[in-house]
């Protein structure tokens, strides 16, 4: 990465304020920024952005919002204005935006290392958006800042404190974060910067945020019955963590929003009947059953089933996402030839719906 020792030494006292090891805050860096710590713009180093025309739509002054549209620079539909290759041109994009409405246009970039959207300025405690645009545009530090500020907001550090790179990389980069391997990313850019390897995280084997499947049914099924308000979807996600942590407080238990056996054994409780499967879900929900019942054809049959090998060699193997689409189709290929057909298909589905996988650490 492009970083002076001056900065990698208040990068470590970043980390050493928030009890992390320094190989830890690096790794995050170097994966979030994809090893990019700023741009040149007109000779000035400036932090890389992304610009979110959707936000700007619902930001910029509604008396306004015409004009921005006019100039391709808003749209209500996500994704309706595409952002240009080049930093350069997100600039101009930028620039052009804040002759417009200059808070909203800043609250529609996401900015620096960490890709932080400026409309999070004021829960990450700066004074307003100009504050905000003016601290992360003055050096790779401020750009840190904003990251961990919101890393801490998010209540994030404990995953990274546990060295759960698959729990962080779910709260931070979202619910495709196996996708694209963020996860085996941090852990290997750890690793390089640390000399060794992590240690195993202490919430390993336990459910957490990145878990999916069946036990995470169960567990949100029995927290909703104790009284949380949460989707149950099998997607151990922010809200299901939070939902845990609630959980926790209010039963006296150690506060970490981790479903470890202690969690597990509360919420018991609300299961009355100890052989009810409360995770189960009927046939007619797993979407594989669905679709075979559509007809899909064979296509779409092997297309979907790459897709679920593929998830599940990452889910139980631990296998890089995209790895696991190689292999995937490797297995698969000349599946349509021989005619898979719609009840394996079927089949298939449903036995993926009774399997869990923990995030991997």
């Amino acid at each position: 990465m492009q970083l002076t020792e001056a900065e990698k030494k208040l990068i470590a006292g970043i980390a050493q304020m928030h009890n992390l090891p320094t190989a830890t805050a690096m790794a995050v860096i170097e994966v979030e920024s994809a090893g990019h710590t700023y741009t040149v713009i007109d000779g000035r180093k400036e932090p890389l952005i992304r610009w979110e025309g959707h936000y700007f739509d619902k930001l910029v002054d509604p008396k306004k919002r015409e004009q921005a549209r006019k100039a391709g620079l808003a749209s209500p539909k996500v994704g309706g204005i595409k952002n240009p290759s080049s930093q350069a041109k997100r600039y101009a994009m930028l620039h052009r935006a804040m002759q417009i409405d200059r808070d909203a246009a800043i609250m529609s970039c996401s900015w620096g290392v960490g890709q932080v959207m400026g409309s999070h300025w004021k829960t990450l405690g700066y004074k307003s958006a100009v504050d905000f645009y003016n601290k992360v545009s003055e050096n790779v530090i401020g750009q840190v800042d904003a990251m961990f500020r919101y890393i801490v907001k998010f209540g994030l550090v404990d995953e990274l404190q546990r060295y759960d790179w698959a729990g962080f990389a779910r709260g931070y980069n979202g619910p495709l974060y196996a996708k694209y391997g963020y996860h085996t990313k941090l852990e290997r850019a750890f690793s390089r910067y640390n000399g060794a390897a992590a240690p195993v995280s202490s919430a390993s084997g336990m459910l957490r945020m990145g878990s999916k499947g069946k036990r995470v049914r169960e567990l949100q099924q029995l927290l909703v019955r104790s009284g949380a308000a949460i989707k149950v979807d099998g997607d151990f996600g922010p809200a299901t963590k939070d939902a845990v942590l609630a959980f926790q407080r209010s039963h006296g238990l150690t506060v970490d929003g981790v479903a470890g056996p202690e969690t597990l054994n509360a919420l018991a409780l609300f299961r009355p009947d100890p052989e009810e499967d409360v995770g189960a879900i009927p046939p007619t929900e797993v979407k594989e059953v669905t679709d075979a019942a559509k007809g899909l054809g064979p296509v779409a049959v092997v297309i979907g089933i790459r897709d679920q090998v593929a998830e599940l060699a990452y889910g139980l193997l631990g296998v890089e996402f995209e790895t696991a689409q190689t292999v995937a189709n490797v297995l698969l290929a000349g599946s349509s030839a021989i005619g898979v057909g719609l009840a394996v298909y079927a089949a298939y589905g449903w036995w993926k719906s009774g399997k869990t996988y923990e995030g991997v650490s």
